[in-house]
Order: C-alpha cells, then sequence, then structure tokens
C-alpha cells in the first residue's frame, strides 16, 4: 500500500510496483513547501474530482492516477472501502492536491502536520 512522507524538502508518495503500473507514474514528489492543508476524507469517493487524464479507473474499486478539473491536476491512489488522506497544495506546485489511501491515514495526516509548512484542521 502506498505511503506519504517527507524525505528532506520534499513531500514523496512511495508507490509499490503495482501501484506505479496503474497509476502511470513512477515517482510522485511535491515541494514541503506547497503544503496548504492536510486532511483525512472519510468517504473515499468523495476525495475524488474532475475526470481522469492518465491512470487505472476500475468503477466503484480503485482509481489511479492524474485527474484534471478546473483548479489543475490531481494525483490519486484511491481505493473503496476506507479513509483517504487528502495533501492540498498552493498554486505554485505542479499538482493541486495529492489524495491517498495509506495504512495510517490519522497518524500519516499528523506526520505531515507537523512540518513547517503543514496546517489545516
Amino acid at each position: 500500500m502506498a505511503r506519504v512522507l517527507i524525505e528532506g524538502t520534499d513531500i514523496v508518495v512511495r508507490l509499490s510496483w503495482w501501484e506505479k503500473a496503474a497509476a502511470r507514474r513512477r515517482v510522485v514528489r511535491v515541494p514541503a513547501s506547497a503544503l496548504r492543508r492536510v486532511y483525512v476524507e472519510p468517504d473515499w469517493w468523495r476525495a475524488l474530482r474532475g475526470e481522469r487524464e492518465r491512470g487505472t479507473c476500475v468503477p466503484g474499486r480503485l482509481c489511479a492516477g492524474i485527474r484534471r478539473h478546473h483548479e489543475g491536476q490531481d494525483f490519486t491512489l484511491v481505493r473503496s472501502g476506507g479513509p483517504v488522506l487528502c495533501v492540498e497544495l498552493h498554486r505554485s506546485s505542479p499538482l493541486s492536491r495529492l489524495a491517498v489511501s495509506v495504512p495510517d491515514a490519522d497518524g500519516t495526516r499528523r506526520e505531515l502536520s507537523q512540518t513547517d509548512a503543514g496546517g489545516g484542521p
């Protein structure tokens, strides 16, 4: 399962081999200084916005890859049945949000919120 962590000055999404294949992306890395807000979305399907641009979507089960919408692009790796970690980013970032199903969404949210840039509830 994917993990979201801080490495140096970046927020990095670590993916397994099958998640890389589904998302059609090997590396997801954004500057930690772009972090605007971190929260947990309890309903996995509410973390999805826009339309799939690149990646894989199995309706009702999984959505992985880039989704385009009026505010920019989101990276999503969302699985049904659990909460989703959402990391909103400033406009200076190449992505506007990361939405990732992680093993411990609340714990990861607390860790990211403790960074200098991390705010939000």
